[in-house]
């Protein structure tokens, strides 16, 4: 009974407890409470309409970037291109006859781009970071330079070079008395060696200038204690520093080798049976447009994969630096021997990235200059100009309402929209290609039997195979490198400047044309700038959407040079690289202008 009566009594306290609590509020302030409501209600609502047009900004250009994405699934998974039944059917035949070889190969590609140019890139950024040697401040800039060169170009120099008949080989034989194949072995240069080198002497510039930056970072009073404790040089590198400079390293390599699995050029001149290799073949050569996407669903599979290993990789590198990570770094000279092998291990990436394959394209382009300088090439060129021209414009706009977007709202949503508008970059430019086709394909059929069905009139292909289909590729492609740098430009604008310009009764689209477009006009320049150096780049989506008879100085080098008429394209592809060194100038000048060790 009394423990019976402790609990009544218990229940009765709480009654009276929740009762008295009841009262409290009823008797409290039920007026503020309901106008503290009603003012938050209404804040959400002026601000939700006062950003409602850069929520659904943010929100239609991601329905755009994922489009292609989408499509993709659906024509792989459920699409019926007339080639076969629609569903699952061509599946197993891709797994028995040529999926494997395409996978496996693609393994080992991008397996070793990541051990080639990760090699020369870390062991150039150490050597220039901590010691001193002849040519290193040049070797700072210019190991940047091979970003300039498309890879499928240095693939058809080298080719050109070291092949059989090429001059390399013939001094060989001419030196050695060597008649034929049989008298001596020399590695075949169009091979998957072969393309892994030529890809790593134009990609280890990614991890070069990442694991540079990372070095510079770290703490000398890192490497003193290191060395404090017994640590020779190599020992420091090895247990210290490499292991603090792995998420930027990781982040390296895993742009190099997603630039390798959207290479087609190289592949292709090298037959070498990469998963982009293989929608091309797929498609092109076997007529089956769901085969290719089913291929090019692996292949972003792979990317996936690559971007969800690098995350992996540093998710629990968390780096905390002391104030004296900026403090002057004396770095100790290297003479001898030693200086002469630093020297050496920065040189050799530098000579065949870039000097050599520059060189002999210069070589080529002044001897047959009167049968290159053409009105076609003046053709081509102007098709590359007003392309790179238009999607550099577009992804400009995009990238700064987006960009926008994201200062002015940040809530979980918008956030989500911005990280959806960056997946572009990330795909294939096979992939984006074959994605952009589809949906807009299916527009202009809709389009057409719409029109011939209620006024009789047929309107044919308004986008599909167009400069418009081409133009929105590159503007998914690269739309998140131009978000990225407006992004970072709008960031070291105070917030201020916004509150200051809103009292004054400007609205937020005239506070962006009026206050921040100036502010961030350098941010503006570097990103329409790389967008536009890309986009002459840009091969693979070109060749899957340009119209007929259209050709850019891209498409036009490979065409050459497939044909085994590199003289021929020497000019047109010695025009990419040079305009292809803009950024890089840019870029090195905007990491030395960062660096107060300098």
């Amino acid at each position: 009974m009394t423990q019976g009566k402790r609990l009544l009594a218990e229940q009765g306290a709480g009654l009276e407890g929740a009762s008295f609590t009841m009262k409290s509020n009823a008797g409290g302030s039920p007026s503020s409470d309901m106008t503290t409501d009603d003012a938050a209600i209404r804040r959400r609502q002026r601000r939700l309409g006062t950003h409602m047009g850069w929520f659904v900004t943010a929100w239609g250009v991601a329905v755009l970037v994922v489009m292609p994405v989408l499509a993709i699934i659906w024509l792989a998974l459920f699409g019926d291109d007339g080639s076969d039944q629609a569903g699952v059917g061509i599946w197993p035949h891709l797994v028995s006859t040529v999926l494997p070889d395409y996978v496996m190969t693609s393994l080992a590609l991008v397996a070793g781009v990541a051990v080639l140019s990760g090699s020369m890139g870390v062991v150039s950024a150490w050597l220039t970071t901590m010691y001193q040697f002849p040519m290193r401040r040049t070797f700072e800039w210019s190991l940047l330079l091979p970003f300039a060169i498309p890879a499928n170009v240095i693939a058809y120099i080298y080719t050109d070079v070291f092949e059989y008949a090429g001059p390399f080989q013939g001094a060989l034989r001419a030196l050695f008395g060597w008649n034929s194949p049989q008298d001596y072995y020399f590695p075949e240069i169009r091979s998957l060696g072969g393309a892994i080198i030529m890809l790593s002497l134009v990609l280890f510039p990614y991890v070069f200038m990442l694991a540079r930056s990372a070095f510079l970072d770290q703490s000398p009073s890192l490497r003193d204690a290191s060395r404090t404790l017994g640590c020779n040089g190599w020992q420091s590198f090895w247990r210290v520093a490499l292991p603090s400079a792995r998420p930027a390293i990781a982040v390296g390599l895993a742009l190099a080798m997603m630039e390798a699995l959207n290479d087609f050029g190289t592949v292709d001149y090298f037959a070498v049976r990469s998963l982009t290799a293989g929608i091309f073949n797929v498609w092109l050569n076997m007529g089956s447009l769901r085969g290719a996407a089913q291929i090019a669903l692996c292949l972003m599979i792979f990317v996936v994969t690559l971007i969800w290993l690098e995350r992996h990789a540093r998710r629990r590198q968390r780096q905390f630096g002391k104030g004296d990570r900026y403090r002057r770094y004396q770095r100790p000279r290297l003479t001898g021997w030693r200086a002469a092998m630093a020297s050496l291990a920065c040189l050799l990436p530098l000579l065949f990235g870039f000097l050599l394959p520059v060189g002999l394209l210069a070589r080529h382009a002044i001897r047959y200059f009167d049968e290159s300088w053409t009105l076609d090439f003046a053709g081509y060129a102007l098709n590359s100009l007003m392309l790179a021209v238009s999607a550099a414009v577009l992804t400009l706009i995009i990238g700064v309402l987006l960009a926008y977007a994201k200062r002015l709202d940040r809530t979980s949503s918008v956030q989500q929209a911005l990280k959806l508008s960056s997946l572009g970059y990330a795909m294939p430019g096979a992939v984006l290609g074959l994605g952009v086709l589809v949906p807009l394909a299916g527009f202009d059929n809709a389009l057409d039997s719409f029109m011939r069905a209620n006024f009789g009139i047929s309107t044919g292909l308004l986008l599909t195979g167009t400069m418009g289909a081409i133009i929105i590729a590159y503007v998914v492609r690269f739309l998140a490198i131009a978000a990225g740098a407006i992004e970072s430009s709008l960031d070291k604008v105070t917030p201020s400047m916004d509150m200051a310009a809103r009292s004054l009764g400007e609205n937020t689209l005239s506070t962006l044309r009026r206050v921040h477009l100036p502010l961030i006009r350098p941010g503006l320049l570097t990103a329409a700038l790389v967008v536009f150096v890309d986009a002459m780049k840009e091969l693979p989506a070109t060749l899957l959407l340009r119209p007929f008879n259209f050709d850019t100085l891209a498409t036009h080098v490979y065409q050459y040079a497939s044909d085994e008429m590199l003289e021929q394209a020497a000019l047109p592809a010695l025009v990419i690289v040079v305009v292809g060194i803009l950024p890089v100038i840019v870029i090195s000048r905007t990491i030395v202008a960062s660096r107060s060790e300098n």
